[in-house]
Order: structure tokens, then sequence, then C-alpha cells
């Protein structure tokens, strides 16, 4: 598949941490609002823990299928990624073991940008059959191993196993180094696909 070189002008920052230690569930919604991102992937100690903004509430795989996936707690958390189009805010321990973040996000024309070339790829997520939930959610199962998780899709049924549409979409950002090489220099998550607004937009 070529890849397509997409013109952006993209800034990067650092985002201040104070509370998300106490409430991170409270602190993602309040950022998820204020930088209009949808959807929430984190990695925790004890699973991968989903989640989609609904209006002003916060809806995590937790909350529609708590068996099959955990809380969303500082203590056993390990990076959270809140994202959409408009950017995407990571949360992660830095090497003293405190909470750090920060956020890219696409600018408009004439801010200063960080990066101003990119490209995309999709990355194929684990499941090949779709139970539906609550709230717009899916229990996604593949093999005999029992693997799964909870995604914010409304999907039901077989998935196509050779083409496989669910999907996170990912855009690379570039930048030469020192030596005059273009190299891919950061990376985010975009969007989760099939889903008809995100992948018209």
């Amino acid at each position: 598949m070529k890849r397509e070189i997409i013109n952006t002008r993209t800034r990067c920052e650092a985002v201040k941490m104070d509370g998300f230690a106490d409430e991170p569930a409270k602190w993602l919604c309040e950022q998820m609002q204020a930088g209009k991102l949808k959807y929430l992937l984190a990695h925790a100690d004890d699973g991968v823990i989903w989640g989609r903004l609904d209006g002003e509430e916060l809806i995590t795989s937790h909350d529609v299928a708590p068996k099959y996936s955990p809380p969303l707690r500082a203590e056993t958390l390990l990076t959270a990624r809140i994202f959409a189009h408009a950017g995407e805010l990571l949360a992660w321990h830095d090497e003293v073991g405190e909470w750090a973040g920060r956020l890219i996000a696409e600018d408009k024309p004439g801010a200063t940008a960080e990066w101003t070339e990119a490209f995309e790829e999709q990355q194929v997520l684990l499941g090949t059959n779709a139970k539906p939930l609550e709230r717009g959610f899916a229990l996604m199962s593949e093999g005999s191993q029992g693997l799964f998780h909870v995604v914010p899709l409304n999907l039901t049924g077989q998935i196509d196993e050779q083409r496989r549409p669910l999907r996170l979409v990912v855009r690379h950002y570039l930048k030469a180094d020192n030596y005059g090489f273009v190299l891919v220099n950061a990376s985010r998550l975009i969007s989760l696909l099939p889903d008809p607004k995100e992948s018209n937009a």
C-alpha cells in the first residue's frame, strides 16, 4: 500500500497533570470535552480499558462490561490516550514515577508547527466475533484462547477474518534529523474504525 504524505500544521506541548492521580476518569473526561476528543484507550496492569465521550459523560468498557474490563484506576494504570482527529493527549509515568502528559494537536494555518508532514496507517485490532453490549459497545473475541476486549463501537456478529475492519488509525509525523534523513519523529492515534462518522471525517 502506497503511503500518502499529508500536509499538516501540528504542535506538541506538555500538559499539567494536576488532579489526574486523584480522579483519572473525571480528569480525562474534562480534557476530552475541552479538546474535542472522542475515544479513550488505556493500558493497565490488569487489562485494556476503552472509552468514548458521549456528550459530557465518559463511558468506559468497565462501566459496560466489568467482567471483561478493569476499572480506570491510577494505582494500576500504565498509560492513557484520549484521541480524535483534532489531536491526542497521552498520559504516562515519567522516569521518577510521576504522571506526565503531552498533547499533539492539529493547528490552524499560520500557527507555529512542530511537524508539517505526516502519513497514516491502519493497525488491525483483535476480534473476529462481536457481541453487542449496552451503550453502543461490543465485546470482541477471537480464537479458542479466550482473547477479548470491549470496544466503544456498535458491532455484532462474525467479522471477516480476511478484511478485519476493526482498526486503529495512526498518524506518523515526519521530521529531518541532523543529517537530513526524514524519519518518523512522533505518532498519535487518530480514530477507531469502523465508525461512519470517524471514517468520513
